[in-house]
């Protein structure tokens, strides 16, 4: 997330500019009735060009896209890390698939997922004479499940880096049309004074500043989720390590002569 923090450098190349500026601005003597009779963000965004108005608007529903994905992914996080630690919990004490699936009861996760594939290439591989061949296939089956539940919980974060990577380039490309048309302002009027202008001005410096509110949450939560995504993986990989287990003490009990509590 580079990008967010090296774009900063055009902001400060253009304040730059403005205080070179500042005293041929301040020479002319200012009209009372051009002046503003208020400055906050509200009448500055009311007042602004179409252009920057539509980048502030922007700028500000992706912030509220921030914090819906954070408040969402949350909630889903939690509970699946929840779900999945608490079924990996029931089933530490079974000794076989059909155990571990009447221990994890109705609970739909992962793990449930991981033992119903065991089981069911068991049952398709009942009539084989090796267990070699039986492990290779659920192995297959345990990657493509926990592939797909990787990918459903990593859904709404790539939304979060363009969000941060994209948003105070978008706030800097308003600033810079705002100042232009600031500027524009400024050969039409004939008049250098600096009050007049500079409500032009910070109406445009007001699209960098919400790029920057948009960005910066949008850099933490993402990263947050990053940290937090790699723990529930590691569950997962428990909760695969845990069916395999499984898979194979059924497979030994199959091929060894028992018959006690392996795959029917």
């Amino acid at each position: 997330m580079q990008p967010l923090f090296r774009n900063l450098s055009g902001a400060g190349v253009i304040l730059a500019g403005l205080a070179l500026a500042s005293p041929l601005l301040a020479q002319q003597p200012a009209d009372p009735s051009a002046l503003p009779h208020e400055l906050s963000p509200w009448s500055m965004f009311l007042a602004a060009d179409i252009v920057v108005k539509t980048v502030m608007t922007g700028l500000a529903f992706a912030s509220l896209v921030t914090w819906t994905v954070f408040i969402a992914k949350s909630v889903e996080l939690t509970h699946a890390r929840h779900q999945l630690s608490r079924s990996l919990a029931q089933i530490r004490d079974a000794s076989t698939l059909t155990e571990a699936q009447s221990a994890a009861g109705g609970n739909r996760n992962v793990l449930s997922a991981l033992l119903a594939a065991a089981v069911h290439e068991a049952k398709l591989s009942s009539g084989l004479s090796s267990d070699g061949g039986i492990k290779e296939r659920a192995a297959s089956r345990f990657s493509e499940i926990t592939r797909a539940n990787a990918r459903a919980i990593r859904r709404g974060t790539g939304l979060l880096a363009t969000i941060g990577s994209t948003s105070p380039f978008v706030g800097l490309f308003g600033t810079v049309w705002g100042i232009m048309n600031s500027f524009i302002g400024i050969s039409k009027s004939q008049t250098t004074n600096l009050a007049v202008v500079a409500p032009g001005i910070a109406e445009a410096l007001l699209a960098t500043a919400i790029g920057l509110v948009a960005a910066i949450p949008a850099v933490i939560i993402y990263n947050h989720f990053s940290r937090v995504t790699k723990s529930y993986l590691d569950l997962v990989a428990r909760a695969t390590g845990a069916a395999a287990r499984l898979l194979s003490r059924d497979l030994d009990r199959r091929y060894g002569g028992g018959s006690a509590g392996a795959v029917e």
